[in-house]
């Protein structure tokens, strides 16, 4: 996240996870002054996919989900219907949804390859007004500009990396 507020510092920047701790340290390095590397474009939420501040609802113009699990995994992939609504509710009226998601039978969740096609996932998300635009592997370069420390955890970022997908989701017209 912060590695986005870096790249484009007229953008708001907004992290937002429903455990405090995964962004703790983030949270610290954004307040430093810009001078020593501070984010004045980065904040940090606390709260769910499921349940978003209404001050969030509306106002995204991207949606950038990186390596989710739990509820989050279950939005973007269409199979957690709470998840998923909040996710939507987040974008602007023409707002899109860019994510990396790696998932493997060894994560417990079953086999998801079915899910991660383009008729599968496009057809879960076609129900909310949704084109998935994008659906590939995801190059090493893509994921490790992602600055995910759950990627590198994951082993996404090895040379026998997980398989990663990048997905981008449009709100139809």
């Amino acid at each position: 996240m912060l590695l986005g507020a870096a790249r484009d510092p007229g953008t708001l920047v907004v992290g937002l996870d429903a455990v405090a701790a995964p962004m703790a340290r983030a949270s610290r390095l954004a307040a430093r002054p810009v001078a020593r590397g501070g984010r004045a474009n980065a904040l940090f939420v606390v709260a769910g996919i499921e349940a978003p501040p209404a001050e969030l609802i509306g106002r995204a113009d991207r949606v950038t989900v990186s390596f989710p699990w739990g509820s989050l995994l279950g939005g973007v992939l269409g199979l957690d219907a709470r998840a998923q609504a909040g996710l939507v509710s987040l974008l602007a009226p023409s707002g899109s949804i860019d994510a990396l998601v790696s998932v493997e039978a060894r994560d417990g969740l079953g086999d998801l390859d079915g899910w991660l096609t383009e008729r599968s996932l496009g057809a879960k998300w076609s129900e909310l007004g949704f084109e998935l635009t994008e659906i590939r592997p995801a190059r090493p370069s893509e994921v490790e500009a992602s600055g995910s420390s759950w990627a590198r955890r994951l082993g996404a970022v090895t040379a026998d990396r997980r398989r990663v997908t990048r997905l981008r989701l449009c709100r139809l017209p």
